[in-house]
């Protein structure tokens, strides 16, 4: 009789569990995510990569995507009018007397090192200025997109710039807005140039990025892109 009991509650507890799993299975999906969207009031674009990071449509300070936007030095968030070693924020008027973002000391000023190799979010200028959520991409993020999506030369709106289309047909377009030294710009219409938020650990005077040069057909990832100089910041957000 006990036995029996035993049977048949066991078997009840088995048809519970099969009815839990198969509601959750139909009713607990993954959500998709759109092919486009909005966050914090600035739009992205689902490209379709597995890590899950959503592009923005646009740089930082501009308001289309063929916009040039702002230029910031590595680890300042606001722009300003000349990029030099002498007004750059994290070192003592050098390359090598670096006062934040210091892997060797023969690069820190008074021997300083900190080993802070990724931009905080207090320095970064997506965050900053978009809000909580946005980042500027770390180079692994940067390595996804040009290994993951195909890129070509296009002009929007008479704006030269590189455009990157995932393997869901979805594209962002990245603008050949140069880079600024002191005061000037240097090719723009030519060539693009995009932080990211991850230090050169053997050169900390450098950060990595991506750059492209139009004229040359040349598209490519850069570990030696010096902090004090003015770049565009393409921010990033995750679906995750």
């Amino acid at each position: 009789m006990e036995l029996r009991l035993v049977q048949k509650l066991t078997k009840t507890i088995a048809a519970i569990m099969l009815t839990m799993m198969v509601v959750c299975s139909a009713g607990c999906k993954k959500a998709e995510i759109p092919d486009s969207g909005a966050y914090n009031g600035h739009e992205f674009v689902n490209l379709g990569l597995s890590s899950g990071t959503l592009w923005a449509t646009c740089n930082v300070g501009a308001d289309n995507p063929e916009d040039y936007g702002d230029y910031f030095a590595w680890g300042e968030t606001q722009s300003k009018a000349s990029y030099s070693e002498s007004n750059y924020l994290y070192n003592h008027g050098s390359y090598n007397q670096l006062t934040k973002y210091c892997s060797q000391s023969d690069f820190g000023f008074d021997g300083f090192t900190d080993d802070l190799t990724t931009l905080e979010l207090s320095d970064d200028a997506a965050t900053a200025n978009w809000g909580e959520g946005w980042s500027t991409p770390t180079n692994k993020q940067w390595v996804e997109l040009l290994t993951k999506c195909s890129h070509s030369w296009t002009t929007i709106n008479g704006v030269k710039g590189c455009l990157f289309t995932g393997r869901n047909g979805n594209t962002i377009f990245l603008p050949a807005a140069s880079s600024r030294s002191d005061e000037d710009s240097r090719s723009v219409g030519d060539d693009g140039s995009y932080w990211s938020s991850s230090l050169n650990k053997g050169f900390p005077e450098y950060a990595k990025g991506f750059k492209f040069i139009i004229s040359f057909d040349d598209c490519d990832l850069y570990d030696d892109l010096g902090r004090c100089s003015g770049r565009s910041v393409r921010p990033v957000c995750s679906s995750h």
